[in-house]
């Protein structure tokens, strides 16, 4: 289970980051995808265009689960149990693709929404399970461009098509129209007080500030979620700057960060957000904030890296808790 959400700051920078929610540790780095590279991916080979960046693994094959290609496309993938209905052969007029592969294949051969939303048209997902889970994973996919639009593909039936997302934010299942309807829910939650009527002909008292959040659900279930993820984006001060809005989206994922211990499976496994992933589609950078260490490490797409990889680079993650020692400079006067 995850959470994902885009973002444009005042400036005009657009971004696109996640959670990543598993009770499977994947180990994830920071790899970036040359152009023109061929894959062996789960339902057959494929070659990229272009060069990406995002969390990935070289296991088999190179896998990864959200980046931000050279163009400035971005896609993460989440799980939407429940409702996903893959092919199980390729028809003959479409290019097969595992469901765990979509994502380095959209940002190897994709350079916007558009472009992405013609050739999925020629794409089939195959059920063809990943060695990793043991399983085919049961995956829906939040893209964006410079362009600042969110569309989400939801493979719900063989044909594929990308749809609008109006509040750019996606959880799991169900699909995005039940969540789009479930916000009329909460259609009165504000981020201003709400006095309080007289009940009974007794002044009522508030507790504190906060009133106009009565009712925010604060669970962890995907509804619950996708419904404070809407609510703290559309209400935080707006940002200025790339690092500004980085650490803004930060505090955004605070809110549906799940630590260690809290979501237990029926197998008594724990769900817990093993990583964060920031897509920063203005400047083509993708930052990786791990469980146990909450500074962002990045890697930017620079034209001399795109221009002289050959091969795919893995950039290992620094897992030591981050402490800084302020008596270990001199203080200022």
């Amino acid at each position: 289970m995850c959470t994902s959400l885009t973002y444009t700051n005042s400036r005009g920078d657009h971004f696109l980051d996640r959670t990543m929610d598993f009770d499977l540790d994947f180990d994830a780095r920071i790899m970036v995808m040359p152009r023109h590279y061929t894959v062996a991916g789960d339902a057959g080979t494929y070659t990229t265009q272009y060069g990406f960046v995002g969390a990935g693994r070289q296991l088999d094959h190179e896998m990864y689960s959200d980046g931000v290609n050279e163009h400035g496309l971005a896609i993460a993938a989440l799980y939407f149990p429940s409702n996903v209905q893959y092919l199980e052969d390729t028809p003959a007029d479409k290019l097969g693709i595992a469901p765990q592969d979509f994502v380095a294949w959209a940002l190897g051969n994709a350079s916007s929404l558009t472009d992405l939303a013609a050739k999925v048209q020629q794409v089939a997902l195959i059920d063809v399970p990943t060695e990793m889970l043991g399983g085919t994973p049961p995956l829906h996919f939040i893209v964006s461009d410079r362009t600042g639009q969110t569309k989400l593909l939801e493979p719900t039936s063989g044909d594929l098509h990308l749809i609008d997302d109006p509040v750019g934010v996606m959880t799991n299942s169900p699909r995005l129209d039940w969540h789009l309807q479930n916000l009329s829910t909460y259609g009165t939650l504000t981020n201003q007080e709400r006095p309080l009527a007289p009940l009974m002909g007794k002044t009522l008292k508030t507790q504190g500030p906060g009133t106009g959040a009565l009712g925010l659900p604060g669970d962890f279930t995907s509804p619950s979620r996708f419904i404070r993820t809407t609510f703290l984006k559309n209400y935080a001060d707006q940002t200025t700057t790339i690092p500004g809005s980085l650490n803004l989206l930060q505090h955004l994922l605070n809110a549906v960060t799940i630590p260690k211990g809290v979501k237990l499976k029926d197998d008594g496994h724990s769900d817990y957000t093993q990583y964060r992933g920031y897509m920063s589609l203005t400047d083509l950078a993708y930052y990786l904030e791990p469980y146990d260490n909450q500074v962002l490490q990045g890697v930017t797409l620079s034209d001399d890296l795109l221009d002289n990889l050959t091969e795919p680079t893995e950039y290992p993650i620094t897992h030591a808790v981050h402490l800084q020692d302020l008596t270990a400079t001199q203080p200022s006067k």
